[in-house]
């Protein structure tokens, strides 16, 4: 068990005065099994009105806005969480489970594929040559890990919102792509696959009362019975090190911020993440 502090800053920096700004802030953690939101605050400065509730996908949701004329808008983002490990699933089910029409109905939308969650014909085919031989949880785990080992790491080569396609052309992407392309393979197989945003500590090891420039994170659960959390990125089980923000069929469903604004044509934006292990 750990006890997590993060604070996440966003700012944004315009050329001229906005004159209105009306968002949606998806950065509250939620409580769930092996992990408790124990405070949870979310700042803007400057804000005019804002109101929260709950999404479709069962996220907190925070909209705010601003009528008042602002050369700058900070958002700032601190919780303290307590992440131990997740309750074991229940044993894997078969693929002829996975193939009921009850339970297809049921999981129907993390079945269906998304503009960047479509898996080229090619990925599919790979993920069907995995699958072979294999049962659902074995499949799910060595699709990933094939894909893994098929694209590279790297950072700013695409955008959140970039189509896991593209991503496999140019076989290098960051952790969105890893969690679409993933995502997208296991559902062409026939395995249900939702995305999930968070944050990830930079390291286990970490020393308590060490803060560390963390990171925004995005890995993938699948359905084999019970849902799996598994990082596609690093190859492992989502754990201990993962604080789950959001859930939904892709990036789209979840960004930590959405909005729109008026009034500057251009905008600077800076993004920090701070982790301190405090036990």
């Amino acid at each position: 068990m750990s006890r997590l502090h993060v604070v996440h800053t966003t700012e944004f920096r315009y050329a001229s005065p906005v004159t209105a700004s009306y968002n949606e802030a998806r950065m509250t953690p939620l409580s769930q099994p092996g992990q408790a939101v124990l405070e949870s605050r979310l700042d803007v400065a400057p804000m005019t009105w804002s109101h929260e509730y709950r999404d479709y996908w069962g996220t907190a949701v925070t909209a705010f806005e601003v009528l008042a004329p602002h050369e700058s808008l900070q958002i700032t983002a601190e919780h303290r969480i307590e992440v131990s490990d997740r309750p074991a699933p229940r044993p894997p089910c078969s693929w002829d489970t996975l193939g009921a029409p009850e339970l297809r109905d049921r999981l129907a939308e993390f079945l269906s594929d998304t503009t960047t969650t479509q898996a080229p014909r090619d990925v599919a085919e790979l993920a069907a040559r995995a699958r072979h031989g294999r049962d659902p949880q074995e499949a799910a785990v060595a699709i990933c890990d094939v894909l893994r080992s098929e694209v590279e790491y790297i950072p700013g080569t695409t955008s959140a919102h970039t189509p896991a396609s593209e991503a496999w052309a140019a076989r290098s992407g960051v952790c969105q792509d890893m969690a679409h392309l993933a995502a997208g393979a296991l559902r062409s197989v026939g395995l249900p696959a939702r995305y999930v945003s968070g944050y990830l500590h930079p390291r286990g090891d970490g020393a308590i009362g060490e803060t560390l420039l963390g990171e925004s994170h995005a890995w993938i659960e699948w359905w084999a019975g019970d849902w799996h959390p598994y990082d596609p990125t690093n190859r492992t089980p989502a754990g201990q090190h993962h604080v789950v923000l959001a859930r939904g069929r892709s990036y789209d469903d979840v960004p930590p911020l959405r909005g729109i604004y008026a009034g500057a044509s251009t905008q600077d934006l800076d993004v920090r993440v701070r982790i301190t292990r405090e036990s």
